[in-house]
């Protein structure tokens, strides 16, 4: 899926087009994994963000599996809207 469709995809849950920007900045730094993409990183990212519940927490949403199958801690990446 182009870039473009998962960023307008990721805007029905963060309208703030600032706060999508920094979403997607601090959570790739705390979910990239060394050799590989940040492309990749970012559109997983994405996927993640249009996937979430707008009303979630950021407590319920402090881990997400991530394709590979690791998780990592999201807790504060996601401000609470």
């Amino acid at each position: 899926m182009a870039r473009s469709d998962l960023v307008f995809r990721a805007m029905d849950q963060v309208s703030d087009r600032y706060q999508l920007c920094q979403l997607v900045t601090k959570a790739t730094r705390r979910l990239h994994k060394p050799n590989t993409r940040v492309q990749e990183t970012i559109s997983n990212v994405l996927t993640f963000i249009h996937a979430t519940n707008p009303e979630a927490k950021a407590a319920s949403a402090a881990s997400v599996t991530i394709l590979a199958g690791k998780t990592r801690d999201l807790s504060g990446v996601r401000q609470a809207a």
